[in-house]
C-alpha cells in the first residue's frame, strides 16, 4: 500500500506546548542560551502564563527534537546544533529561511550519494508489479505538469517506489524520514519554467533503465536527474541572494 504524506499546505492546529516550543526554538536559534541553561518548567510557566504541565510538555518536545537535554535534578541545557533532529517537520517549520536553504543543499548532497545506488539496486531486482506502478506514476506526472503541488506528491512516490524496489529497509527509512525536506526541495525545483516537463523526461529515462533492468543505466539516469535539480536549486539561491541585496 502506498504511503501518502500530509500536504505541506494543510491547515495545522498547534497545541499550546508546540507553540511555546516553537517560540523557544526560535529564541535559541537567534542566540539565546547558547552557552548556558535554558528556562526551567517554572520559568516557562511564568513567562508564558501556562501551567507547569504545559511547560513540562514543552520541554519534552524540545528534548524529542534533540534541541535540549533534560536531566532530573538540574536545569535544561541546549544541545549542540549539529545534533538537532533536522528531519523533523516541526523543527524545519521553526527554522529561519537561510538555515532551511542550507538544509536543502545538504539534503541534495545526501540524495546524490544514495539515490543513484538505490536506482542501480532497484534495476537488479525490480518486479513487473513495481514497474507497472512506476509507469502509472509517470502517466500521472505527464498529466499534472500544470499542477506543481499535485506533481510533487507523485514525484515523491516515484522515488520512494524505487527505494522500496531496492529492498533495503534502512535506506527506505532514511529516504522516508527526509520526505518533508524533500517536499520543500521539490517546490524549489518545480518553480523553474518547463521544470516539470523536464522532470517527467528525467523520470522516464530512469524508468526505461529499470525496465531494461540495467543497473549502470539506472545509476546514470538518476545522476543526471539529480544534477539537473542541482542546477535549479543553485539558480533559486542566486535569485534569493539578488533579491536580498535589493532590499
Amino acid at each position: 500500500m502506498q504511503r501518502r504524506q500530509e500536504s505541506p499546505d494543510a491547515v495545522k492546529v498547534r497545541t499550546l506546548p508546540v507553540q511555546v516550543a516553537a517560540h523557544l526554538t526560535r529564541r535559541i536559534v537567534a542566540g539565546g542560551w547558547e552557552d548556558g541553561p535554558v528556562p526551567s518548567e517554572l520559568d516557562i510557566s511564568q513567562e508564558f502564563g501556562v501551567s507547569r504541565v504545559v511547560a513540562r510538555e514543552t520541554l519534552k518536545i524540545l528534548a524529542s527534537l534533540d534541541i535540549v537535554d533534560v536531566a532530573q535534578g538540574r536545569r535544561v541545557v541546549v544541545r549542540p546544533r549539529a545534533e538537532w533532529d533536522y528531519l523533523s517537520p516541526l523543527l524545519v517549520e521553526w527554522l529561519p529561511t537561510e538555515i532551511v536553504t542550507e538544509l536543502l543543499q545538504e539534503l541534495h548532497q545526501m540524495r546524490v550519494l544514495l539515490e543513484p545506488e538505490l536506482a542501480a539496486m532497484a534495476a537488479a531486482s525490480v518486479t513487473d508489479e513495481t514497474l507497472e506502478r512506476l509507469r502509472g506514476e509517470l502517466e500521472r506526472m505527464a498529466a499534472l505538469e500544470a499542477d506543481p503541488d499535485a506533481y510533487l506528491e507523485v514525484d515523491h512516490e516515484f522515488h520512494m517506489e524505487i527505494c522500496r524496489a531496492a529492498d533495503n529497509r534502512i535506506l527506505d527509512r532514511i529516504m522516508y524520514s527526509a520526505r518533508w525536506l524533500g517536499t520543500a526541495s521539490r517546490r524549489i525545483t518545480n518553480e523553474a519554467p518547463a521544470a516539470l516537463r523536464k522532470a517527467t523526461h528525467d523520470h522516464t529515462e530512469i524508468y526505461q533503465a529499470l525496465v531494461a533492468r540495467d543497473p549502470e543505466a539506472a545509476r546514470a539516469a538518476m545522476r543526471t536527474h539529480l544534477a539537473n535539480n542541482s542546477t535549479l536549486i543553485a539558480e533559486k539561491e542566486r535569485r534569493t541572494r539578488k533579491a536580498a541585496r535589493r532590499r
